[in-house]
């Protein structure tokens, strides 16, 4: 990732769902990975009303149980950016896990970096594949 980067083209695909269940947006890599998030709410038509974790390499991102109840916490999501995991691990690859009761696991592949270009207008889904409903998407679970 160039120091000039500020979008990258995303493939979102929800793992173990045939068909494929595919998004492709491009958000700007400064993007905080709560946002991040709800950005997928959006592209999926997910009710937000479940807990979710970015995993690459052996790290995880979400957000904090304030009691720190449920074991090792991840790093708050709220202060991390699409950049930092780049960074950070060296990923091209980042899961996003949402629903820890349904496990609706989905991949994000970092498809193509773009230099120098505006942020104006993004995040922006480029194409989708299946559907988006999620009563279709609960039936289709294999």
């Amino acid at each position: 990732m160039s120091l000039n980067t500020t979008a990258v083209r995303i493939r979102v695909t929800l793992k173990d769902v045939k068909p494929e269940v595919m998004r492709r947006l491009v958000v700007p890599v400064t993007l905080r990975l709560d946002r991040l998030h709800l950005t997928l709410q959006a592209a999926f038509g997910w009710t937000n009303s479940h807990l979710f974790e970015f995993h690459a390499g052996e790290e995880r991102w979400g957000i904090p149980d304030p009691d720190g109840d449920f074991g090792p916490q991840p790093i708050d999501a709220r202060k991390t950016r699409l950049s930092n995991i780049v960074q950070e691990t060296g990923a091209k690859t980042i899961r996003y896990l949402y629903d820890f009761g349904d496990s609706w696991d989905h991949v994000i592949k970092l498809e193509k970096w773009f230099d120098n270009t505006t942020t104006e207008g993004l995040p922006l889904l480029l194409e989708t594949a299946a559907c988006r409903d999620l009563t279709a998407l609960l039936q289709l679970r294999t």
